[in-house]
């Protein structure tokens, strides 16, 4: 194997942003952001929208989660808001 192409391979925080859950795992991910873990250790924070405490699979619960904005800017592109309007 060559050495030094590899990515760092470390333990990562990934904080579900919907459900304010976090966990501690290994990822070849970086941050800037850190945090302090239950061990007292700080490591690289990660920030995700959907995870395992979130997704409907998971929860057995339908949760509608937008938080980009994404169903109005489609809806903007292709005029969708007006189509039900009469001129």
């Amino acid at each position: 194997m060559k050495k030094d192409i590899h990515p760092k391979y470390q333990p990562v925080v990934f904080l579900d942003s919907s459900s304010q859950d976090k966990f501690l795992i290994r990822s070849t991910m970086t941050s800037k952001e850190t945090i302090q873990w239950e061990d007292g250790n700080e490591y690289p924070l990660i920030k995700v929208d959907i995870s395992s405490y979130s997704h409907p699979f998971f929860t057995g619960q339908m949760k509608y989660v937008d938080t980009a904005g994404r169903v109005e800017k489609f809806q903007k592109k292709y005029n969708w808001a007006k189509r039900g309007e009469k001129s």
